[in-house]
């Protein structure tokens, strides 16, 4: 049960590591895939104008956009809370020793 345990958080881990190194990439697919789950939806309704099914669908996107935003931000906000961001920079920045303080 444990190793079971393990690895879905490992997956989670990796998961959310993804998404954090390719957030504009997980917002745009996020977008494109409401729009596109959105306009499905609304053609599946009968009776509907064809500029109301994309005024619905633009809608659902653009909540859901601001959904993962929103949650961009909050992970933004966890690695800087964590020092998660500071390690992650730190491999591209040259040691603290090699810089001089003399005037």
């Amino acid at each position: 049960m444990s190793s079971s345990s393990d690895s879905a958080k490992s997956q989670i881990q990796s998961m959310r590591e993804w998404i954090v190194e390719h957030k504009l990439r997980a917002v745009g697919s996020l977008w494109l895939s409401g729009i596109a789950g959105s306009i499905a939806y609304n053609w599946s309704q009968p009776g509907m104008k064809t500029s109301v099914r994309i005024i619905h669908a633009r809608l659902h996107a653009q909540a859901l956009t601001l959904a993962a935003l929103a949650g961009a931000a909050v992970v933004e906000y966890y690695d800087h809370k964590t020092g998660a961001k500071s390690e992650r920079y730190a491999k591209f920045l040259p040691p603290m020793d090699s810089y001089s303080h003399k005037d």
